[in-house]
């Protein structure tokens, strides 16, 4: 089974979407030095991304930038 299961994951955040672009960007921050928050027993990144994510030890904000409305197309 994985884990974090995709519910408690969601559980976190308004969207599989933000989970899979919060995931990624904390990756290439933890690939690119930045300090782990959480022991997880996990080498890759995106993997401590998420267990980080779980534990709520990061906070995702939403630029207005990144939500679009039809009106706006």
């Amino acid at each position: 089974m994985i884990h974090p299961s995709i519910d408690e994951l969601l559980e976190r955040v308004d969207s599989k979407y933000t989970l899979v672009i919060a995931a990624a960007k904390r990756g290439r921050q933890l690939r690119n030095g930045a300090t782990q928050i959480v022991d997880c027993g996990s080498r890759k990144e995106v993997t401590v991304g998420l267990h980080e994510i779980n534990e709520g030890k990061i906070e995702i904000e939403l630029s207005p930038q990144s939500v679009h409305s039809s009106e706006n197309s």
